[in-house]
Parts: C-alpha cells; sequence; structure tokens
C-alpha cells in the first residue's frame, strides 16, 4: 500500500473516532458533508450515462432529512416519502421533459446516498441522555470506560470496527491468498478474501458483544460481525457496479490513494440501518430471556 494511502487512510479513521465521540450535532454536520460529497459522485456517474437527475433538489431534501433524522428519527421516516414526492413533482415541471432514468437516478440519491446513510445519525444518537454539556450536544469522556459512554457512541463505535476489520481482513488476505474470483463485478475480489472478512467482521462483533455485556454474546456478536461483514461487502459491489456502468475506475479523486468518498464509504451504506435495528428490537428481545 502506498505511504500516501496509508496517511490518508489514517486522517480518515481519527476524523471519524473524533465525530463517533464527539456525537451531537458534530456527527450530524460531518455527516451531512460526507452524504452531500457521495451524493455529488453518484450524480456524476449517472450523468456519464447521459442521465440528469434533479441534483440540487435531492441534495437540499437529502439534507433535511439528515437532520430531521438527529431532531426526531421518526419523522425522518415521513421525510424520506415527501422528499421523493418533491423531487418528482420537481422533474415534472422542468420544461425538457424528464425521463424514467431521470427520476429512478434522484430517488436512487435520496435513498442510497441519504436516507440510508441517516440510520448512523440514529445510532449514535441512542443513550443521548447522557450526553456532555459540549456546545451543539457534543460529548467527550471523563473516562473511556465502556460503562460511563453513551451506548450510541459504544455501538457506533463496534460497528465502525467491524467494517475496518471486514475490509483490513479482506484486502491483505486476499492479497496474500485470494484465488477464486468472487464476482465479475469487481474482478480483485476473491472469495477467500470475502470470508476472511466477515470472520475478521464477526471477531470484532464478539469482542464488542462481550465488551458490552448483551445477552448470548458469543451468539449475538457473531450474528452483528456477520450481518455487518456481509451487508458491507454488498455495498462496496453495488458502488463497482455503478462505477462499471459508468465507466469509471474511482467514483472520484477526493481522497488520495483512495479516490472519491463513495469509495471510502460504500461499506457503511447498507450496514447502518441493519446495525441501528439490531441493536433496536433484536437485542432487547433476546435480553427479556
Amino acid at each position: 500500500m502506498p505511504w500516501v494511502r496509508i496517511a490518508s487512510g489514517i486522517i480518515a479513521i481519527a476524523i471519524a473516532l473524533s465525530l463517533i465521540v464527539l456525537g451531537g450535532w458534530y456527527f450530524t454536520i460531518g455527516f451531512g458533508i460526507i452524504v452531500y460529497l457521495g451524493q455529488m459522485e453518484v450524480f456524476d456517474l449517472v450523468r456519464a450515462k447521459g442521465i440528469n437527475p434533479a441534483a440540487r433538489t435531492t441534495l437540499i431534501v437529502s439534507q433535511v432529512l439528515l437532520v430531521t433524522a438527529h431532531i426526531s428519527p421518526p419523522v425522518a421516516d415521513a421525510i424520506l416519502a415527501l422528499a421523493g414526492t418533491f423531487i418528482c413533482f420537481y422533474l415534472l415541471f422542468q420544461p425538457k421533459f424528464a425521463t424514467i432514468a431521470d427520476v429512478a437516478a434522484s430517488i436512487l440519491a435520496l435513498f442510497y446516498g441519504a436516507y440510508l446513510p441517516s440510520f448512523w445519525i440514529r445510532l449514535r444518537d441512542l443513550g443521548a441522555d447522557s450526553a456532555g454539556p459540549l456546545p451543539l450536544g457534543g460529548y467527550w469522556p471523563e473516562s473511556f470506560s465502556w460503562a460511563v459512554l453513551p451506548s450510541g457512541l459504544v455501538v457506533t463505535f463496534v460497528a465502525f470496527m467491524c467494517i475496518w476489520g471486514a475490509d483490513i481482513g479482506a484486502y491483505f488476505f486476499g492479497k496474500a491468498f485470494g484465488r477464486t474470483p468472487l464476482s465479475n463485478i469487481s474482478p480483485k475480489k476473491t472469495v477467500e478474501g470475502a470470508v476472511f472478512g466477515i470472520g475478521a467482521s464477526a471477531s470484532m462483533g464478539i469482542l464488542g458483544a462481550w465488551s458490552m455485556g448483551w445477552p448470548i454474546w458469543w451468539m449475538t456478536g457473531t450474528a452483528l460481525g456477520t450481518i455487518i461483514g456481509i451487508s458491507s461487502l454488498l455495498g462496496d459491489l453495488t458502488e463497482s457496479l455503478m462505477k462499471r456502468d459508468a465507466g469509471v475506475k474511482d467514483s472520484g479523486t477526493l481522497i488520495p490513494g483512495h479516490g472519491g468518498m463513495l469509495d471510502r464509504t460504500d461499506s457503511y451504506v447498507f450496514t447502518g440501518p441493519l446495525v441501528y435495528y439490531f441493536v433496536q428490537y433484536l437485542v432487547p428481545l433476546l435480553d427479556r430471556y
């Protein structure tokens, strides 16, 4: 791995960890910037196919959705429907007739680029009652003991560790031992790398579940890590499919050595909602028994 790739990766991890710890509006605003940059790359990909999405309208309603996810998560689901309606309304009254592809690409950018990532904001906000007195609802712990940290901070950190474990494990193990191609969508990925990456994610999940004192921690941790490993892989392949269809190698050039914002965040898109609902519904259900 080139040094520039390692350096930019370390900086990205440092920023991510800072936002996770601070939470509040810091996390929401930081995530809003990431979503904005990612959506811009989605629009560049679809424009390469001759599609004209409602870019500005989608960007605006997406930020409204993210802010709402922080203020009132249940209302964010309603905002999704209203935002989709507004986008279609906008496209209907353009001087040039919109195509099915224009509408589909706009809704894709809204759903894939904003709504699904918004679950990370909901996840980090869990246990926000214990947030510290920093401005903008920020939190900085006096101690990094799991027992005193907000539950949303801990779960978000564990989920990120699972994703990092899956990505790093798949990359290095695939490079060293990968022989069987996983998919024509991404020729460099191998079955061996994918299996090891999911296993690494499951290991991180088990460690996280044990440290959080979850019921049947070895089972819930394995399930969480496996779900994250698979969903992060699917997110990676989905973005690879979009790039392949657009005829580009990277979604952008924003991050030195890594490509665009989507190239670094594709593993998180499908993962957020799954982790949020796993923590909100499945873990409490097991805790009753």
